[in-house]
């Protein structure tokens, strides 16, 4: 009865329907009211020869972050791949503010070369003239790192166009069964590729802090347990083989444990797990439900979600004196804690007038706002340069993905063409 129970709770969290798989699209919904305009012409090998556009791949990338107006190709009045072919008087009439140009090489059996610069046209002058090298397979990855460099040298922010995303899918199966998939794809959401496959739910993923593994929970083996498991092998384990709850894990930042929700003592309490000795240390020890562990920058605290005020809230506990202190005091539910990279912005989800929406709360100020109109909008995570929140929401009746920045100025959705998607979770830098 109680595994039942449980089973009936995990699939109440992530509202799980008849899903469909299938690939991620951009649609950008706003942006900032003045955004740069940025031209970025064909980046391809003298001569031509490869299979993937560099340029626009480094163009959609921009455009998504919702800070940039790419220049139409069919409105560039030239196609410069260096410095020395750029006519600045071009670029000048379409009221462009920079300029990437690029040319790739190649410089092995299999490999490529690519220099770029980015160009502020007024003042013509050179911000950025690098080169990249990589596998000619990885055009993609290239593109994407050209992306990286040009955002920050424009904005002093790291890019994330390089990152990962991972989420859940579910399918009908046969007879009414559900499929489940645990995929990772580009933060863009190409190169969508299939970790794992289960009859049995799959919850919660997680990476660890260096991209290399996630860590999930799966039914497979009739009941809630943890598993982790290596992307480039795809060889995993299992880490909890509890009755009763095994849930929420999290991964420490310097990836020696996890963070994680077990009720083998009678009551859902929050323990952490060294992943070196296998040893467990119970955190909380409360009545209430304590659920939803995430880890402070710094290790040394948790904040979780816990009913023990007699509604949901979000608590901070100190790993080392067992301090606990509430952190949320608006409404009467905030759950799912997400901090930002520098500990200072917390991202929860927020019930407000009934609706579920992403919310983000400055704990230096005090400051709250509520970042998401959407519909049902769960499971959010933060970019790992704290600019953007991926989160799960509902559109046209259909679970999709959508994004939001931290002041709520840009969004856009990242929809599949049929079904749902769930679970999101932003990777660290790679």
């Amino acid at each position: 009865m109680l595994q039942a129970c449980l089973k009936g709770i995990f699939l109440g969290w992530v509202l799980v329907a008849a899903l469909a798989h299938a690939q991620l699209t951009i649609e950008i919904t706003q942006g900032v009211d003045d955004p740069t305009v940025i031209a970025v012409p064909p980046i391809d090998l003298r001569g031509g020869g490869l299979d993937t556009d560099l340029g626009s791949i480094v163009a959609a990338d921009l455009e998504r972050s919702g800070l940039f107006a790419p220049v139409a190709r069919g409105n560039m009045l030239s196609f410069p791949s260096n410095l020395g072919e750029i006519h600045y008087r071009d670029w000048r009439i379409l009221g462009t503010e920079y300029l990437v140009v690029g040319e790739a090489s190649r410089i092995g059996e299999g490999r490529i070369k690519v220099d770029f610069a980015l160009v502020a046209v007024p003042g013509e002058r050179t911000v950025l003239n690098q080169s990249v090298q990589g596998r000619a397979s990885d055009l993609r990855g290239i593109a994407h790192y050209i992306s990286d460099k040009v955002y920050e040298a424009i904005t002093g922010i790291r890019g994330v166009f390089s990152t990962r995303l991972a989420y859940i899918t579910v399918t009908p199966a046969p007879g009414g069964e559900m499929t489940y998939r645990l995929m990772v794809s580009d933060a863009d959401g190409a190169r969508e590729r299939m970790l794992l496959k289960s009859n049995e739910p799959l919850l919660s993923p997680t990476w660890s802090p260096d991209g290399r593994e996630l860590a999930y929970v799966s039914f497979e083996t009739g009941r809630p347990a943890i598993f982790r498991q290596r992307l480039a092998d795809a060889s995993r384990e299992q880490v909890t083989a509890f009755r009763g709850l095994n849930g929420a894990p999290a991964w420490s930042p310097d990836g020696r444990r996890l963070a994680l929700v077990l009720s083998k003592d009678g009551n859902p309490e929050i323990y952490t797990l060294d992943l070196v000795t296998g040893e467990f240390t119970r955190v909380t020890r409360h009545f209430a439900i304590d659920t939803e562990p995430n880890w402070t920058p710094d290790g040394r605290s948790l904040v979780f979600t816990s009913d023990r005020g007699g509604s949901p809230q979000i608590y901070r506990i100190d790993l080392g004196s067992r301090d606990i202190e509430r952190i949320t005091f608006r409404g009467n539910y905030n759950a799912r804690p997400r901090l930002a990279p520098d500990g200072r912005t917390l991202v929860m989800v927020h019930r407000d007038n009934g609706q579920f929406h992403i919310a983000s709360l400055d704990l230096k100020t005090e400051d709250f706002r509520i970042l998401s109109r959407t519909s049902l909008d769960e499971s959010p995570t933060v970019a790992p340069n704290g600019a953007m929140v991926l989160y799960a929401t509902k559109r046209n009746g259909k679970g999709v993905l959508a994004a939001v920045s931290i002041d709520a100025g840009v969004k856009f959705f990242l929809p599949t063409r049929e079904g749902d998607v769930r679970e999101p979770a932003w990777s660290p830098f790679l």
